[in-house]
């Protein structure tokens, strides 16, 4: 591997991340155009259903004939909402297109870099790979079967509580942690949380801070329990709050006034299925790529039990409740034994002030 090519692709990978909170359910894309050395173009996927970061990085070159693009993903070949980006690359006469990982789309996977080689263009691919792949590991999941990225959140204290026995929680961790979280609301397209922590602290479940994209707010409500001036119904402007409910529940008396007046979406199962696994592949056709869960201990510990998280971060922080009756961050399986304990893996800590991050990702 060239120097200047894992240069210019960190480059691109930089510039990519810009997109994170507005271009999904599409991947996040860099690319940076080079010509002896010197940078013409640099662009990314800004908004979805706009143009993308090839055409971006071109549209700011000029005189792109002979140059070196730096794309972090193939190059789409298709025709979607914009036109074909290898026909782009191919008008303008680059010389060579270096490229992160391949698309798995089937729309794409490999038919972007075949057209570019048949057109002439010398094509790598590779370059910074495991960067790439890490970049798009939403993307990459939900295209191939559209089950979404389950990503988990939890604020605790150093005794494993997430609330006192009167299910209070303002605030266990600290400003910058709660800022961490902002962060991932804006990241991840939708975000989840079970009846009993609606019911409890009536929350917004938007995002605050600026220039951002409030969430899909996510929500079992089997029998319709929550009121409805909570902030969830009340507040739902932007008609992005989707409640799971009983198939029973349909056109009833308060189910009319949800999806008429308040322009709730439903997802309805029967009694049978109200399991977290189908409740999330319902989510995904709607065509929400990632869920942040901000369930209660019942949601956290059913994720756990079957498998269904990709990856999370538990903030905490160093108070003790030290109250056998406050509410834990587990409550649902237990295991008798140490060598029986779930094992987190690929563990990473981040500093938030006194506030500790335990990252981790299967």
């Amino acid at each position: 591997m060239d120097f200047n090519d894992s240069y210019y692709m960190n480059l691109a990978l930089t510039e990519a991340r810009k997109g994170e909170g507005k271009v999904n359910p599409n991947p996040l894309v860099g690319a940076v155009v080079v010509k002896n050395n010197k940078i013409l173009g640099i662009g990314y996927h800004e908004v979805y259903g706009s143009h993308h970061a090839e055409v971006n990085a071109l549209n700011m070159s000029k005189n792109s004939e002979g140059a070196t693009i730096y794309v972090t993903l193939e190059p789409c070949s298709h025709q979607g909402k914009t036109p074909p980006c290898v026909d782009r690359i191919i008008q303008e006469k680059i010389k060579k297109c270096v490229i992160g990982t391949l698309d798995p789309n089937p729309l794409v996977s490999g038919n972007g870099v075949k057209k570019l080689q048949e057109a002439g263009i010398e094509v790598i691919v590779g370059i910074l790979e495991e960067e790439a792949l890490k970049l798009n590991e939403v993307f990459f999941k939900y295209i191939k079967n559209k089950n979404p990225y389950i990503f988990l959140k939890c604020g605790i204290t150093l005794d494993g509580k997430i609330a006192t026995r009167d299910f209070s929680s303002k605030w266990i961790t600290n400003s910058l942690a709660r800022e961490k979280v902002q962060y991932y609301r804006n990241k991840f397209m939708g975000i989840f949380v079970g009846t009993n922590t609606v019911l409890k602290d009536n929350p917004s479940l938007t995002c605050t801070l600026e220039n951002k994209r409030d969430p899909f707010r996510i929500t079992i409500d089997k029998n319709l329990e929550i009121p409805i001036d909570y902030k969830i119904i009340a507040n739902n402007f932007d008609e992005k709050t989707i409640f799971i409910i009983e198939n029973s529940k349909i056109n009833s008396e308060k189910y009319n006034l949800l999806k008429n007046k308040y322009k709730i979406k439903f997802i309805s199962l029967d009694e049978k299925d109200f399991s977290l696994e189908k409740i999330f592949k319902k989510v995904g056709e709607f065509g929400i790529d990632s869920i942040l869960v901000e369930g209660g201990s019942s949601i956290i510990s059913q994720i756990f039990e079957n498998n269904l998280y990709d990856s999370g971060e538990f903030f905490i922080a160093p108070k003790i409740l030290g109250d056998e009756k406050s509410i834990p961050f587990i409550n649902g399986f237990s295991k008798s034994k140490i060598d029986e304990a779930f094992k987190l893996n690929n563990v990473k800590f981040n500093l938030y002030g006194d506030n500790i991050g335990l990252e981790f990702s299967k």
